[in-house]
């Protein structure tokens, strides 16, 4: 696994490098346009690049996209229980924020 990480670091470091290929930061930027679909064509094809090759960011945009399901499901019914997969200690973040 320690192999794997550093493999993907190295990855990452050239990726870095290449012409219009953006970090996992700038990604991480880019997400809501993303979603929104205001990314426009150049930025859009750079950023479907890097989501190809980097595995971390796939994963943090399944999970962002997750996240946003989650948070519309609970405001089209405010009532309705939290879902079983939210953790508790996020739960009580939100909570504690609302007040």
């Amino acid at each position: 696994m320690k192999k794997d990480s550093a493999r993907m670091r190295k990855v990452k470091s050239v990726m870095a490098k290449l012409p219009m290929m953006l970090t996992c930061a700038e990604f991480e930027a880019f997400v809501l346009d993303h979603l929104e679909g205001t990314l426009p064509k150049r930025q859009r094809l750079i950023f479907r690049m890097h989501l190809k090759v980097c595995r971390d960011c796939r994963s943090y945009l399944a999970a962002y996209e997750r996240s946003v399901e989650l948070g519309k499901a609970v405001f089209q019914d405010p009532e309705s229980p939290v879902p079983g997969e939210v953790p508790e200690d996020l739960v009580k973040a939100i909570l504690a924020a609302k007040q």
